[in-house]
């Protein structure tokens, strides 16, 4: 599909094969939002990539805490200017930040971007508490639970006094006046999804298959919530994305770009759960039909958002994103 685009990020006049019949087929989306998850490498591609997704009419926009720009500082810099969007961390590890400082940056975040943030955290991966930052991992639930009673009460009430077994919190903060952002937890297991439902307003998954949405990661943290008197909980499903006439290459592609997820304990987890060989397997690949069917197919599995993350060559990266603008309602 070479048609000389220079931007992954344009909209192209697609051929008649191409993604803009998906437009023309009655895709039945049952409230599912489409989002999506881009993996920009600074604060000035992020403001791009925000402003053209809020343009085609994207309502969300998700980056990672990873090694590259801090999430929460790109959000409040090149978010400010750019209206109509929310944005997401998708998402920010807990062992390095204490709850209330984390508290701390996201209110400021949320005040300077008039209120559309959303907050995403996540324990991390025992090889990278460990081994890169020597915290123990030996009690992630703990953790969380401790870290969600305190960052959830700073975000609502801006004080907190909790002796916590893993994790301690007492005191006051004052940041700019704004409303306490929605927090989601990558939560993939059964205890952590639990923890969600009872204590947070939803979860981002990755690395996670339909069946495994549907019969675990959606019932589970649905239950706990409803146990817990909290509204029906927000799943996000962040899936990689590539609309393509050559899914052999698209695959090989992943199989290496993608290759690090494999080895995660906790996304391992996902994919053998889903009975997959490797993140390949996991990644949604093929026409425009297949695609966008694929993502259809996932609003009967519970999931209230999906997360496009489109890879691929720069027209493959068009096509795709052309293909989710057809799913948007």
């Amino acid at each position: 599909m070479s048609r000389g685009r220079g931007s992954a990020a344009g909209i192209s006049t697609a051929h008649d094969s191409g993604p803009r019949n998906v437009a023309q087929r009655a895709v039945t989306l049952r409230g599912m939002h489409i989002e999506l998850f881009g993996f920009d490498t600074s604060p000035a591609r992020f403001e791009a990539s925000i402003r053209n997704a809020a343009e085609q009419g994207f309502r969300r926009y998700w980056t990672p805490q990873i090694f590259g720009h801090d999430a929460l500082t790109t959000i409040a810099v090149a978010g400010r200017d750019v209206p109509d969007i929310r944005m997401g961390t998708a998402v920010v590890p807990t062992y390095p930040r204490h709850p209330m400082m984390l508290a701390q940056q996201a209110l400021t975040t949320q005040a300077v971007v008039g209120g559309r943030l959303d907050l995403g955290i996540g324990p991390s991966h025992k090889p990278v508490v460990e081994g890169m930052w020597g915290y123990s991992f030996d009690r992630p639930i703990a953790h969380m639970r401790d870290y969600l009673t305190i960052l959830t009460r700073l975000l609502t009430d801006r004080r907190v006094s909790h002796g916590g077994d893993a994790v301690v919190g007492r005191g006051e903060i004052t940041p700019p006046a704004a409303d306490a952002p929605p927090v989601f937890v990558a939560a993939l297991g059964s205890q952590m999804l639990r923890l969600t439902g009872r204590m947070a307003d939803g979860t981002f998954t990755w690395m996670t298959g339909p069946a495994t949405l549907r019969d675990h990661t959606t019932p589970t943290i649905s239950e706990a919530a409803a146990e817990a008197g909290r509204a029906a909980p927000q799943v996000v499903a962040g899936f990689p994305v590539c609309v393509t006439d050559d899914a052999d290459t698209a695959r090989a592609r992943a199989a290496k770009d993608l290759v690090v997820y494999g080895t995660l304990p906790s996304y391992r987890a996902m994919l053998d759960r889903e009975g997959l060989n490797g993140p390949e397997d996991i990644a949604i690949i093929g026409s425009a039909t297949e695609v966008a069917d694929r993502i259809s197919a996932l609003a009967d599995c519970g999931v209230t958002s999906f997360s496009g993350s489109a890879f691929g060559t720069l027209d493959e990266q068009a096509d795709t994103r052309e293909t989710l603008i057809s799913l948007l309602s």
